[in-house]
């Protein structure tokens, strides 16, 4: 990445959205938008939204024995779907300095916030009031069929909130939860030999009034270029704003890629009931901290929607090492049977998602999708010079 000067127009950028693309005080893209979730509620069923957790669970229950919603609550996901929820109980990810640097080895995942945002997941199990379901279209399709009062939800939501025709407002989370902010932006190549003409499209072009409000209509994001920000009339996106005020940077560390699974394998055996949340916490902030340590250094796997037909705990598990490929002559290779069906598949290293490969080797690429139109089996083959996966049907 090349740095930029914004020159006159850098003071014409919310300042967390440049801050989002600063490094060692120097900044390395041109901001455009942010987001983040917020608290969208359902108005022919309850008329404002809850301020705290135990009204919601007041209203929501009211609602079920009255037989208007099948659901008090439900989560569209474990982790950064869910994360308001734990943030409101003083739940973080990676612990700060004084300076504001993140601190890989204050991990927080198995700190008393999050284990207390648990707990509150396991009671509204046990009470039938939170659904078990956590994928992300079901409980969006709850919402928009008025089975499900209340929904956290980010601006990506909006066209399809919006077709469903479900009468609808936005506000900030119950008990102060804060969601993870994003801030999406564009950068220069350091690579390209065409930099000066790169950088000066972007601010001579790009951040104008009228293109940057274009890539607000597009993308239903609230616009990081102030003059574009001030244009937005939009219920919605202020609501998004206030929602975002107390929004968490999503914390910059390559250690990041560790949390995910073992975090969201946790919530998961909470919600289904199979540990209670100290010890699935714990356990995950265990698993954490080891694979932080380097504990499955050099692990090549390919994790998936075919591992737990291959006798994983689950899918999409970068440190099972039921799936893990072997070095055979400077390559990773790996044999499985699967039964039919259609899937897909990342190569992951190290057993975590910091550093992972999808198609044509391309880091955080798109998933391969393979299917097996009978049971058989699946050789993967992963090149480490190219970072390219070979899936072999039967």
């Amino acid at each position: 990445m090349a740095p930029i000067d914004l020159g006159s127009k850098a003071s014409d950028f919310v300042d967390f959205a440049i801050d989002a693309f600063t490094f060692d005080g120097r900044l390395y893209g041109m901001p455009y938008a942010t987001e983040n979730l917020a608290f969208f509620y359902n108005t022919d069923l309850v008329d404002a939204a809850p301020e705290s957790w135990d009204e919601l669970v007041v209203k929501g229950m009211e609602l079920q024995d009255a037989g208007k919603v099948d659901w008090g609550f439900v989560l569209s996901g474990t982790t950064y779907d869910a994360f308001p929820l734990m943030t409101s109980q003083g739940a973080y990810v990676f612990g700060r300095d004084s300076a504001g640097n993140w601190l890989p080895n204050d991990v927080g995942i198995g700190g008393e916030g999050m284990i207390a945002a648990g707990e509150l997941m396991q009671e509204w199990i046990e009470l039938d009031f939170l659904s078990s379901n956590t994928d992300w279209d079901t409980a969006h399709a709850l919402f928009e069929t008025g089975e499900v009062p209340w929904l956290m939800a980010g601006p990506w939501a909006l066209d399809r909130i919006r077709a469903a025709g479900i009468p609808y407002a936005i506000a900030d989370f119950p008990d102060g939860g804060a969601s993870f902010m994003g801030v999406q932006g564009f950068i220069v190549n350091a690579l390209s030999e065409n930099q000066l003409l790169a950088q000066a499209f972007l601010t001579e072009f790009v951040a104008t009034t009228d293109v940057m409000y274009e890539l607000y209509e597009t993308g239903n994001r609230p616009p990081a270029y102030i003059p574009a920000l001030e244009m937005v009339d939009d219920e919605d996106m202020t609501a998004f704003g206030s929602a975002g005020v107390s929004a968490m940077p999503m914390p910059a560390l390559a250690e990041m890629g560790d949390v995910w699974g073992a975090w969201g394998d946790a919530i998961t055996l909470i919600i289904q009931g199979e540990l209670s949340p100290s010890e699935a916490l714990t356990n995950a902030q265990n698993q954490i901290e080891e694979l932080i340590g380097g504990a499955l250094a050099g692990m090549v796997n390919v994790p998936g929607s075919w591992q737990a037909a291959a006798g994983c705990p689950g899918d999409w598990q970068p440190d099972c090492e039921i799936t893990a490929l072997k070095e055979v002559d400077g390559l990773f290779v790996g044999a499985f049977k699967i039964p039919a069906g259609s899937y897909e598949a990342k190569v992951a290293l190290n057993g975590s998602w910091g550093i992972n490969f999808g198609v044509d080797g391309i880091a955080d690429g798109d998933n391969y999708q393979f299917e097996l139109t009978e049971d058989g089996e699946v050789t993967f083959t992963y090149d480490p010079s190219t970072n390219l996966l070979e899936i072999k049907l039967p």
